[in-house]
């Protein structure tokens, strides 16, 4: 037989709101343990000759606070195994035992696992002087954060928000982090220090961008961020963005935003793929924030038509992308290795391999140049068809080769145009050295799409350099000869 376990919260801090009943079990119990005694309430502890042992030493022990709790649960758990019938031990932890109390919830689920008898006499929360002391009504809505575990997509801006265990500078920073991914730096926040206790109580407003900069955080520290109907930090949030493209295509919004398909959005999806990439050429950070919205718009929208039928939404495909990710970066995710990017991309390939055999397509059977999208420009399609085609060995050994065959290619079309083939077959002579061309760029482990990108710009700059020569000549492009432009052009390339 064993003993059994009863929990106490001994409160916020405030000795005097210790309960009659914590305090005669406190006095009557086999043995008492407390998780640390760094708490007001321990000289009155003292004071009634409350026997006790802390478990202050095992955070000092250990490296992580999670390696703490499944410490102190250990020894309470071997205590009781080894404790006497009807002997009751007695685990003492600051605040209410089921608000922030980690070595709690491994108790009580090892506990019913073990069939150890367990009992919780809640004691006064911290949050309890909180909504006292800062003067906020959860009922306006109201949500609890752990500090060390705290996310900017955590937050909501029109809930009180109680940021709790802050326990030091270290971690108020990474709550200030966290709070500047959303609020305004200068957004005004309440640090709360030993809130209700007598003497020691401290109630600080700062802007979210001193945070760490507020002396005396420890156990009874916490950080209040009150809630917030200003529209400026909705517009930060994904749900304001799935509220607005709601709206716009409701009977109640947007006349075109309701009138668009899948279809005729097609080519508003292409366009922007395109003036993203524009931006990423140009280096334009500014501008490509602009254009990734754009895009997102798109996404949006298709999204938002498919939850209007019942098949999906944008949270199904955030899900789906979610898995996809972390399903094939097990270097990652999971237990396997990869010491470089190519070891990455052979662990991709073969993820996607599983995800067709769970889906009931054996890999083996498909064709290797299976998966390539259909509508892709023709140069990024060539390059993905060669890069497949050379993974099961239909290659070139070395660029010389491919050299060659540019040449063979661009003999044939030369002689198609000389002897005045059909249109339809120096079109294709034409195709064959484009392709060809394009296998070069793969033995220049480089992309073809974005090595014309690059002649493109280069051209546009020296052409808008002949364009501004002529113009300071007082001319035009059209006002002037071949052997004029030509001329310019020569200079082009040695200034740009």
């Amino acid at each position: 037989m064993s003993a059994s376990i009863t929990i106490v919260g001994l409160g916020s801090g405030n000795p005097d709101r210790l309960t009659m009943g914590i305090v005669k079990t406190l006095q009557q119990a086999s043995e008492v343990y407390i998780r640390t005694k760094e708490h007001p309430v321990m000289s009155v502890l003292d004071e009634l000759k409350v026997a006790m042992q802390s478990f202050d030493h095992i955070y000092e022990a250990r490296d992580s606070f999670p390696e703490v709790y499944a410490s102190i649960a250990d020894t309470l758990l071997e205590k009781a195994a080894s404790g006497d019938k009807g002997s009751v031990i007695v685990y003492a932890v600051p605040g209410h035992p089921m608000v922030a109390e980690s070595t709690v919830q491994i108790l009580r689920e090892r506990c019913l696992h073990d069939g150890i008898e367990l009992s919780i006499l809640g004691g006064e929360s911290f949050l309890d002087e909180a909504f006292i002391r800062l003067g906020f009504d959860p009922i306006e809505g109201f949500q609890l954060l752990d500090a060390s575990g705290l996310n900017s997509s955590f937050l909501q801006p029109q809930l009180h928000t109680v940021i709790g265990q802050v326990y030091d500078s270290f971690t108020a920073s990474d709550v200030k982090l966290a709070l500047m991914e959303l609020y305004p730096d200068d957004y005004i926040v309440v640090v709360g220090h030993a809130l209700g206790v007598d003497g020691q109580e401290q109630i600080i407003k700062v802007p979210v961008y001193e945070l760490d900069r507020v002396e005396g955080y420890g156990n009874l520290s916490l950080i209040y961020v009150p809630r917030t109907d200003e529209e400026m930090l909705r517009q930060r949030t994904f749900a304001r963005l799935h509220e607005i493209v709601g709206i716009l295509r409701s009977p109640e919004g947007c006349p075109w935003d309701r009138e668009q398909t899948h279809e005729s959005l097609r080519k508003n999806l292409i366009e922007e793929t395109y003036e993203v990439i524009e931006t990423i050429d140009e280096d334009d950070p500014e501008h490509m924030q602009e254009e990734l919205g754009d895009l997102l718009l798109q996404v949006m929208l298709h999204s938002q038509m498919e939850e209007e039928v019942g098949t999906f939404n944008v949270f199904d495909v955030i899900q789906g992308l979610n898995d996809k990710l972390i399903f094939r970066h097990p270097h990652v995710f999971g237990q396997n290795k990869a010491e470089d990017a190519e070891d990455a991309l052979q662990n991709w390939e073969q993820m996607k391999a599983e995800e067709k055999r769970r889906k009931g397509i054996q890999p083996e059977q498909a064709s290797v140049l299976d998966g390539i999208p259909r509508d892709l420009p023709a140069l990024m399609k060539a390059y993905k068809l060669q890069k497949k085609a050379s993974k099961v060995g239909f290659d070139w050994d070395q660029i010389n080769d491919v050299l060659l065959k540019i040449e063979e290619e661009l003999a044939e079309l030369r002689e198609a145009v000389e002897k005045g083939f059909d249109p339809e077959e120096q079109v294709a002579e034409l195709g064959d050295l484009l392709f060809a061309a394009s296998n070069a760029a793969r033995f220049l482990h480089t992309d073809p799409e974005e090595a014309l990108s690059r002649t493109n710009r280069k051209f546009i700059r020296r052409f808008h350099f002949i364009e501004d020569k002529l113009r300071s000549e007082g001319k035009t492009v059209e006002e002037s000869t071949l052997e004029e432009m030509d001329e310019i052009w020569q200079q082009a390339k040695n200034q740009v």
